[in-house]
């Protein structure tokens, strides 16, 4: 059924072609929002078996094989739900298995990646802000199909990742399919690409506005937004997130307790919690990549490196769980939270009374909040499959809670359980908008997860603060600072600045200085341009010294080897009718007559007396007015008079 649907799909997004729309008469620059609810459509379709695929291999690989069982959130239907069984209580735990299940799980991973679609390695999103930037949003179509699998298999069996990486390159890699296959334009195909990450987002994390927002944020470092993607990425997003729930029910990912913010003192520890989750997002930034090219350097086969780092993870995971035996059976279980996606603890600090024994929290939270920074950077850094969003929640979340239970330990009974859940989430929001430089989908993909909107504004505080104290460091390096920055907007930018701006303003680069040629001077009398002046082209003037033509070098060049003609040749017969520029004349239009021509200079004249030469342009010259006002723009030195776009 999935296939005969996905053909039923692809016929009807086949019927609009350029000849369909034209008949309706829809501009076809609507082919995007058009398109939209089909690569919602899809993108939900893939959360949905990408959800079913990690459910089954978590059950099998970990809690039948090795005996554990991580739990999740508590509003997600459970695998025995799902596949109509009766629900295990009798697996046998063994940990030394969490060396061998996650190795094998990073062997099988590593070797599909890497001999289908390298291109699928770690964690999705990066792969997708690469494409749309420098690649015209094109993604291959094998790709979704691989980072499914490979990452289904890589979290599933005990590997750390998180789902928003793998079915952003789902809901990505279709959008681009299906831009290819209709032959729209490379604008359109990043449309689409953009649409379908923000859709595979919504779906999975029940969160449409926040993927929506989420995907035409995440593409720039500093606060700036694919303004042209919002429309189609709202309607994507809300079909995908539609498919998706009628799965899985409507409802959010976690169940939270209602929390009130009334007291604006809070605001003072809060901004110690922005910069704690600061501090805590570039150490995270630091460690990933220094694993990262640790794995680069190593000298083995790239498809062996996932398994290394998935042994590497499950390793960490005994140790903590040994470690950790002093603080009860309660505490070891939770420290294996360091593997997989690791919501079920996650839910167990959103609802818990975390006041009781504050010391063995801590110690248990710190444990699992560090060492999923370091399974996460293992697994993910090494070439695993697998997002960053999901571990970076739980990071967040065991950090904001350290922080709570300090400010408890400080101020007593007034800093309540509360007070405690709220730094939980609010550490979610500040960790990933430091980390990835998306505090306003953070803050709305956060409030969307636990459905506490009632903490809105404490997020807004909580992410700006921690997104301005870490500006340098990104979890996605393929991120570019502004629009003006991205290869996929390049020449966007000049041809409107050029039209703000008219010749007059180049009036700096002009060149008064030059040398004219009246209508009879003989050919002969020309041949000294050659030595004389460095100008290319050279204005014909009449007896009353008023503007005829012009000609350039490359005519003289043509009579010279000509010797009867170069006897009688004068001015007259190279000048050219071609028309001077005005002072008054945007820059842009100027450029369109140096396109229409061969000339590297034209004479400019003032449209009250256009037949009067103040000066020449250059070609060059327009280029370097370009510049110099792009850079004060850039610097705020001067306000230019028009908008960019």
């Amino acid at each position: 059924y999935p296939i005969m649907f996905g053909t039923l799909i692809m016929r009807l997004a086949s019927m609009l072609n350029p000849s369909f729309l034209k008949r309706w008469h829809l501009p076809l620059t609507d082919r995007t929002i058009l398109l939209a609810p089909v690569v919602g459509v899809v993108a939900g379709l893939g959360a949905i078996v990408f959800h079913l695929m990690c459910l089954v291999v978590t059950h099998y690989s970990l809690a039948q094989a090795v005996g554990y069982e991580q739990g999740g959130p508590s509003n997600e239907t459970e695998f025995s739900e799902i596949f109509a069984l009766a629900p295990h209580t009798s697996f046998t735990f063994n940990p030394w298995l969490l060396l061998l299940i996650p190795t094998a799980g990073g062997l099988i991973s590593g070797w599909l990646v890497y001999k289908f679609a390298p291109e699928a390695e770690g964690h999705g999103t990066d792969s997708v802000i690469d494409s749309y930037h420098n690649k015209r949003g094109f993604i291959r179509s094998r790709v979704p199909l691989i980072k499914m699998i490979s990452s289904a298999l890589t979290i599933g069996t005990g590997g750390s990742g998180g789902r928003e990486g793998p079915i952003a390159q789902i809901g990505a890699g279709f959008g681009s399919y299906l831009a290819t296959i209709l032959k729209l334009s490379n604008s359109d195909r990043r449309v689409l690409t953009v649409a379908g990450l923000g859709a595979g987002i919504a779906a999975i994390f029940h969160a449409p506005l926040a993927g929506a927002i989420f995907a035409i944020e995440v593409l720039y470092r500093e606060p700036d937004f694919e303004a042209e993607s919002l429309l189609p990425a709202f309607i994507a997003s809300t079909v995908a997130y539609c498919v998706f729930c009628l799965a899985f029910g409507f409802k959010t990912l976690f169940l939270v307790q209602a929390m009130t913010f009334d007291n604006p003192l809070l605001l003072l520890p809060l901004t110690v919690l922005a910069g704690v989750m600061a501090m805590a997002g570039i150490s995270y930034v630091k460690g990933f990549y220094g694993i990262h090219n640790l794995f680069k350097k190593l000298n083995l086969p790239n498809a062996l490196k996932p398994a290394v780092g998935a042994f590497l993870t499950g390793a960490i995971a005994i140790g903590l769980y040994f470690g950790l035996a002093s603080f009860g059976e309660d505490a070891q279980h939770h420290s294996l939270s360091v593997l997989s996606f690791g919501y079920g603890f996650l839910q167990y600090i959103l609802t818990s009374d975390l006041s009781h024994n504050v010391t063995g929290m801590i110690v248990l939270l710190l444990c699992v909040g560090i060492g999923k920074a370091l399974t996460t950077s293992l697994t993910i850094g090494s070439g695993g499959s697998g997002g960053v969003f999901g571990p970076s929640m739980v990071i967040g979340g065991a950090l904001g809670a350290v922080v709570g239970l300090c400010f408890h330990m400080l101020l007593g009974d007034s800093f309540s359980t509360n007070e405690i859940r709220m730094f939980v989430i609010l550490g979610m929001a500040g960790f990933f908008a430091a980390a990835a430089k998306t505090p306003v989908s953070t803050l709305i993909m956060v409030s969307e997860l636990t459905g506490s909107y009632t903490l809105l504004l404490p997020s807004m505080w909580v992410c700006s603060i921690a997104y301005l104290l870490n500006r340098k460091t990104s979890i996605y390096i393929e991120q570019v600072s502004t629009r003006l920055e991205s290869p996929a907007h390049r020449g966007d930018f000049i041809i409107d600045i050029l039209e703000g701006l008219t010749v007059r303003d180049a009036m700096g680069q002009l060149t008064r200085d030059f040398v004219s040629a009246s209508l009879d001077m003989p050919l002969k009398e020309m041949s000294r341009f050659f030595t004389d002046t460095r100008q290319s082209c050279f204005p014909v003037l009449d007896r009353e010294g008023k503007y005829y033509g012009l000609f350039s070098l490359n005519d003289i060049r043509q009579f010279l080897y000509d010797s009867p003609l170069a006897e009688l040749a004068v001015a007259h017969d190279l000048a050219q009718t071609y028309e001077p520029i005005s002072l008054q004349m945007n820059l842009s239009d100027a450029m369109s007559l140096f396109a229409k021509g061969t000339f590297e200079e034209l004479p400019v004249v003032d449209s009250n007396d256009p037949e009067k030469i103040l000066g020449l342009l250059r070609r060059q010259d327009l280029i370097s007015t370009y510049s110099a006002q792009l850079l004060a723009m850039r610097s705020d030195d001067v306000e230019l008079p028009y908008t960019v776009s």
